[in-house]
């Protein structure tokens, strides 16, 4: 295997993709499909493959082909990288022959004209194998259009990769088949900690779940009567808008997000281009200051919009800030390579499988270096529920077998689902019904974790976060020396956050006149809780202050008011004196040089208070 500088080796599985499809070609097998769940390093894989066949001379020649250019570059400068000088990206709609490695877009090398088959312009023994990446993708047109290259291209070695092989009927005896090569699935992945595990917060709206009625008469935004009948979760954004529906969504995933990162990277799928710049202007509403301290905090990334699709890079680079959110429809459903990404919000109905796990496939992949382990699904349109289906995670239904001459991609069936194809950016054209004046409101929240099967259990947020907490302290006294030796507490609610316990959401079920060592001592060790309100007097009452000159103890006194309002947060954050009554007393460093005689001794003081808040 290469390994290169950066000393990376083959996961197990992969090493076990490796050489299964490398077995398989050397038994002479022209035509080989291999499963592994996004996130699971398809790309890194295939190199691997390509790399032994071409160094052991058994391929001279390797077309990679994609349906996006966004994925051809992301190959070129990460996994394929150590081609170096022998690989290029078709481009300007010519085949270098002088390269051996050619990276490209199926629609680069062909098109409904003779004249943009550019491939027809080598001869059909030219490339030695073809790799073709999210096999399953693809309308009729566009399966037709890689079979015409893999027609052409016959003699050469066939490999598909996918993470979901396309579900399709049985058409004749011909059309199943038995397994890939090689599967490595979801559940595997995050079992063997690869992949991220994920909550589910099911959100339900009133008039999703009840359906909305205009009385009769009622006018639209542009003032056309509305249909008399009854609207309900399949038409809203379809059919119907509701502004007030919209506006809604964006404010319940705005507050998970300043509850836990306001910078975690987002994904909103929307039903259509439409619904996706109608999210985008409700984010930057909900988003308030955010919103107005970067134009691209929100951006909407979808195929029409320029500007959108050139912020995709920076979108997906774990470097880049901004975009923070990003509203689409289908673009990023599948292929890019957004590991950081932390939150999907599902606003639109899906029903097919293949859709459904590539979109969940964006918020799989592992990132340590920015501290993600775990990601959060909201999902406002019951999208999540086929997490249940036993397809979810199950072989796939029915797996399309080449004959030796035939075409690793399953012919297309014709089948759709009532919901039409997820694949596409939504019907633009159709005529929406708009209304502003109707509320909508959010009538029921539950969240769903993954369980030790593999299956998604519904249990009260108490519950599951008492036993998250128990595991990482198993007794009250553990949790309450790791919180007085912790010199931040945000540390350890970092930590808690880690394994999907946000604090703000337990304040609501609880009370959230409570601080957070209080929540946690209440809901994992059955401590009866003191209000923050409680904790600031009963400090007060020690007279503990008056070791201090007048002017430190305003300030302490302002920050334990700081406290009992806001939380410990508030408290230690470093932006606490920027704030009154503190601008009133001095500068920052006024307060913390002139006032408690340099850092040190302020940090000390800031300890020294927190332990009587806890003591």
């Amino acid at each position: 295997y290469y390994s290169g500088s950066s000393e990376k080796e083959p996961r197990y599985y992969q090493v076990e993709a490796i050489n299964r499809t490398i077995e398989a070609i050397a038994r002479g097998g022209k035509r080989v499909l291999l499963v592994m769940a996004t996130g699971t390093g398809k790309t890194y894989t295939t190199f691997q493959i390509i790399w032994r066949l071409w160094k052991a001379k058994a391929v001279k020649r390797v077309l990679f082909l994609v349906d996006r250019n966004i994925l051809a570059d992301q190959t070129l400068v990460n996994d394929f990288k150590p081609f170096g000088p022998v690989m290029a990206k078709i481009k300007n709609r010519k085949i270098d022959p002088a390269y051996e490695i050619h990276l490209g877009l199926y629609q680069a090398l062909t098109g409904p004209d003779e004249e943009d088959k550019i491939f027809k312009n080598v001869s059909r023994d030219f490339v030695d194998m073809i790799v073709i990446d999210e096999c399953h993708r693809g309308s009729a047109a566009e399966d037709s259009a890689w079979r015409e290259i893999l027609d052409y291209f016959s003699n050469a070695v066939h490999i598909g990769l996918t993470a979901t092989p396309k579900e399709t009927k049985y058409i004749s005896s011909t059309t199943y088949f038995g397994e890939p090569v090689y599967t490595y699935s979801l559940k595997q992945g995050i079992e063997d900690g690869f992949l991220a595990p994920y909550k589910v917060i099911r959100i339900d709206i009133d008039r999703d779940l009840y359906g909305w009625t205009p009385p009769p008469g009622m006018k639209d935004d542009l003032g056309q009567e509305i249909e008399e009948r009854t609207y309900n979760q399949a038409d809203m954004d379809r059919i119907l808008v509701l502004n007030q529906r919209t506006k809604l969504v964006a404010k319940r995933a705005m507050q998970l997000l300043n509850a836990t990162d306001p910078f975690a990277k987002t994904i909103i799928f929307c039903e259509d281009i439409d619904h996706a710049e109608r999210m985008r202007k409700a984010i930057v509403n909900a988003a308030g200051q955010l919103a107005i301290d970067n134009p691209k905090y929100v951006m909407r990334i979808t195929g029409d919009s320029p500007e959108g699709k050139a912020e995709l890079d920076n979108f997906i680079d774990p470097e880049s800030k901004f975009p923070v959110i990003a509203t689409t429809s289908e673009l990023l459903t599948t292929g890019v390579d957004a590991k950081t990404c932390k939150l999907i919000v599902l606003d639109k109905s899906i029903k097919s499988m293949t859709s459904f796990k590539q979109i969940i496939g964006r918020g799989t992949r592992v990132d340590e270096d920015n501290n993600k382990y775990f990601f959060t699904i909201l999902d406002f349109k019951k999208a999540t529920e086929l997490f249940r289906d036993p397809d979810f995670d199950g072989e796939p239904v029915v797996i399309y077998e080449p004959e030796p001459d035939d075409d690793p991609v399953p012919p297309d069936t014709g089948d759709t689902d009532d919901w039409g194809d997820d694949d596409d950016e939504g019907d633009e054209s159709a005529k929406k019904i708009l209304v502003s004046g109707v509320p909508a409101k959010i009538i029921a929240e539950r969240i769903e974790y993954l369980g030790p099967e593999g299956k998604l259990i519904t249990e009260s947020y108490k519950d599951f976060s008492r036993k998250q907490i128990v595991s990482e302290f198993e007794s009250l006294d553990s949790f309450i020396q790791s919180w007085k030796g912790a010199k931040k507490k945000q540390v350890i609610i970092d930590a808690l956050e880690e394994y999907g316990i946000v604090l703000d959401n337990l304040a609501a079920e609880v009370g959230k006149e409570y601080g957070d060592f209080d929540l946690i001592c209440h809901i994992a060790y059955d401590q009866p809780p003191l209000t923050r309100k409680e904790r600031a007097e009963n400090v007060r009452k020690r007279d503990y202050f008056t070791q201090y000159g007048e002017q430190a103890r305003a300030v302490l006194n302002a920050l334990l008011d700081k406290y009992a309002d806001k939380g410990i947060g508030a408290m230690e954050s470093t932006k606490v004196l920027q704030l009154k009554p503190f601008s009133d007393m001095g500068t920052p460093v006024e307060i913390i040089n002139d006032i408690f005689g340099g850092k040190k001794n302020y940090e000390t003081a800031l300890q020294e208070l927190e332990q009587h808040l806890y003591g």
